[in-house]
């Protein structure tokens, strides 16, 4: 059973969320408290599973890629699971989800800027998934905020 998460563990994810590079001293100092303090209560978030990765969120229009999601509604009776199987190693798709509701499933995909590319790779989505009964593709312009609590 996961340990009960407290206060300071709600202040130390807000804190990772907004910079996951502070060190645990940078976290003792701004929840006046101390580095060993810091450091048991993220070892326990990450050994609960609470913190599963510290990443990055690159400016994908930089580096000329769009950020581009996909709702895909497979056909009733498909395993939504080996849709999953299907797609998860596709270095292209960043985030699958499982969704309730218009779709099955929503995945956030790095494309280039260029459309024939971009084609080629939903081509290659919907030759792995042959059960897909609706594809929305929404492209992203901007992105305005990214926070995670």
């Amino acid at each position: 059973m996961a340990d009960k998460i407290t206060g300071i563990d709600i202040r130390i994810l807000k804190l990772l969320a907004k910079n996951a590079r502070l060190t645990y001293k940078d976290l003792a100092e701004l929840l006046d408290t101390t580095r060993q303090r810091v450091s048991r209560r993220m070892d326990r978030l990450e050994r609960n599973g609470i913190i599963k990765k510290y990443t990055v969120i690159p400016d994908y229009d930089a580096l000329g890629y769009m950020h581009v999601f996909l709702g895909i509604t497979v056909k009733p009776g498909t395993d939504v699971d080996e849709v999953i199987d299907a797609l998860k190693d596709d270095e292209n798709v960043i985030i699958i989800q499982k969704a309730v509701g218009s779709h099955n499933l929503i995945l956030q995909m790095i494309c280039p800027k260029d459309m024939k590319e971009m084609d080629k790779m939903l081509s290659n989505i919907t030759k792995k998934v042959r059960a897909i009964d609706q594809l929305d593709v929404t492209f992203v312009t901007d992105t305005v905020k990214v926070e995670t609590l």
